[in-house]
């Protein structure tokens, strides 16, 4: 998933055979192109920042991390500068509306906040005036006269990664409707000159908490898919679900037509041929995050935009066999693209589809048959929260207590429900587990548990409260205590540990490209880092993401922001790894935005819902009823 050296302004591909070229852009026939295909900034920016006194301490505390459901009374009178209030004051008398959960700036009708307790970072300088030449923050070159200092690195850094992600940006007949996967001018494209639905999220994500935001490329973005998910989608004599969204797409130029062209991917040209599970998932997230940024409801209630959600919806809450909440997923259908043992029900698809159920609860109108779906959604969050956080935890006691179990048990009684052998834990895990901390595990099914740490599906368990505020702290006590194993030279372990040897050879089936601590098979992406950035912010632990972020700036530019690392330490530039890859840019500037400005967390975070019925869980959490 990458793409040539050359800018995408001017769309001049001719490289495979145009599929639906009528089709697509039935959607933008009757649209008025802009001028220009370069996205116009809002003049204002209404979105609060932060005061920061100067006797302010640097730690954070849960308490003191306020961050409320928009939807719920408790809503709290945010701590603003006199300038924001009279930019709240000039809201109010355009009397904005906030019913969808936005964060509004008019005065005691705010709906959350953060409070900082941290001075700002020497990077947050100002973003509108960052598109000079790309440079190298990493040579510790000479400055107007003095040498560069890291403060000065920084920002460089944040100036190289913004140009690099304008760059980036793909146009369909002038308008923004994504990124490239990659920019490497060394490397064959292969895939990565194709808009990837979970790679632009990040992507998106910062065009969103840039200052002033971006938000045109994420609609025409939202728009575009949604178009494609209206395609037929066939893999082979097979036709897939009307929901599915497409893994990628990619904009031709037909020279015979003269104009550009759509060609979508289902999972029918992925490795594997597997539909991707999540990418629905991660478009209803993006709705909700451009929602909350430009309080532009109107989007969300187009009525093709709740079809869209309805169709994702329904294919996932479909009747069945299953007798667990779960969705039941194959190998490859996520990030881990590739044969890795995640078949079952990963850890990475239960907390992208709990998050998008919970964003969907927001969003959806009861008209059309919504509330019958709303009504789904509401049984299916309440089973799904209490099914995860009560048989996918585990800690130092609730080990011992699966070291300790019987087996062969029936009935209603069972302690050990789904017949855990105690012998096929794995030996490296009584190691691994620190008597403080906790996480969710890879994967439980019938006599399985796959204990792998996986960084995807715990974060986002956090982001969106399917952890609880207890497990939520144990986790980042879990990445504190195993820093060296999940952290390294190089953020973040997507898994951990690698699969080796025998091992290796039976669950990837001998992939050259996942061999261990490699690729998905325990190495190291940058990408995650606003993930783990989010997660510590929500939890009160920002010092472990400005840790991490350091790591990131001494590095990741001067290696040409590559893909992944290897190792097991992530010590080495990925064997296979792309530079300039998109998601890794927008990743570290997510992280450097919101650790300025906190507030940013609210595009992308739900606070515990009241309303579902919580099973009693402590840190230390036995599975017996």
């Amino acid at each position: 998933m990458h793409s040539d050296s050359r800018s995408f302004s001017a769309m001049t591909p001719a490289i495979a055979t145009v599929v639906s070229g009528e089709n697509a852009e039935q959607r933008t026939s009757s649209e008025k192109l802009p001028s220009s295909p370069k996205t116009k900034p809002n003049s204002t920016d209404t979105r609060p920042t932060i005061t920061v006194e100067e006797n302010d301490s640097t730690e954070y505390t849960a308490q003191k991390l306020l961050l409320l459901d928009p939807r719920s009374n408790n809503s709290q009178k945010l701590l603003i500068s006199p300038k924001q209030q009279c930019a709240g004051a000039e809201e109010a008398e355009k009397g904005t509306d906030n019913s969808d959960g936005a964060v509004s700036s008019s005065g005691s009708d705010k709906a959350a906040m953060v409070l900082l307790l941290m001075k700002p970072s020497p990077s947050a300088a100002n973003m509108d005036q960052i598109f000079d030449p790309i440079v190298s923050p990493a040579s510790g070159r000479v400055q107007g006269g003095h040498v560069a200092s890291s403060s000065d690195n920084s920002t460089s850094m944040m100036e190289e990664a913004w140009e690099r992600l304008k760059k980036s940006f793909v146009y369909f007949k002038g308008r923004p409707v994504g990124t490239l996967a990659a920019l490497d001018p060394s490397a064959e494209a292969l895939n990565y000159n194709q808009v990837f639905v979970r790679d632009f999220f990040p992507a998106g994500l910062a065009c969103l908490m840039k200052s002033p935001p971006e938000p045109d490329i994420v609609k025409n973005f939202l728009l575009k898919t949604l178009h494609l998910q209206g395609w037929e989608k066939r893999i082979d004599n097979f036709t897939l679900g009307e929901g599915v969204m497409p893994a990628s797409f990619k904009v031709l130029y037909d020279t015979h037509r003269k104009k550009d062209t759509l060609i979508a991917d289902f999972g029918g040209s992925a490795i594997g041929r597997v539909a991707p599970v999540d990418s629905g998932f991660w478009w209803i997230i993006l709705l909700r995050s451009y929602t909350k940024c430009t309080r532009d409801f109107s989007l969300s209630e187009r009525s093709d935009v709740q079809r869209g959600m309805k169709l994702i919806l329904s294919l996932c809450l479909s009747d069945g066999f299953d007798t667990f909440p779960t969705l039941l997923c194959a190998d490859g259908c996520s990030m881990i693209d590739r044969r890795m043992g995640i078949y079952g029900y990963p850890i990475e698809i239960q907390s992208l589809f709990f998050f998008a159920l919970r964003c969907a609860q927001l969003m959806l109108k009861p008209d059309g048959g919504g509330k019958e779906l709303i009504e789904r959604i509401d049984k299916r969050i309440t089973a799904l929260s209490y099914h995860i956080q009560h048989y996918y935890w585990l800690d130092f006691t609730q080990l011992n207590n699966i070291y300790r179990y019987h087996t062969e048990e029936y009935s209603h009684t069972a302690v050990n429900k789904f017949n855990v052998i105690p012998d096929s834990i794995p030996d490296w895990v009584f190691d691994f587990m620190p008597l403080r901390g906790g996480y969710f595990i890879g994967n439980v099914s019938p006599a399985r548990m796959d204990f792998r740490w996986f960084l995807i599906g715990n974060c986002i368990a956090i982001l969106s409260s399917l952890a609880t505020p207890s497990q939520a702290t144990a986790i980042m006590d879990l990445i504190e205590e195993r820093w060296e194993d999940l952290i390294g030279k190089m953020p973040l372990k997507i898994t951990y540990p690698a699969l080796e040897g025998h091992h290796w050879r039976i669950v990837t089936g001998c992939d050259p490209k996942n061999t261990r601590w490699s690729y998905h098979n325990g190495g190291s992406w940058p990408v995650l880092l606003w993930l783990l950035t989010a997660a510590c912010i929500k939890t009160g632990r920002p010092q472990i993401a400005k840790r991490a972020i350091e790591l990131v700036e001494q590095r990741l530019a001067k290696d040409g922001w590559p893909e992944y690392y290897d190792g097991k330490t992530g010590r080495y530039v990925g064997k296979q790894a792309r530079k300039y890859q998109t998601w890794s840019i927008a990743g570290y500037l997510i992280a450097k935005i919101m650790i300025e400005n906190p507030s940013n967390l609210l595009m992308i975070s739900l606070e515990e819902d009241k309303k579902i019925a919580k099973p009693r869980l402590t840190r230390s959490v036995s599975w017996s009823c």
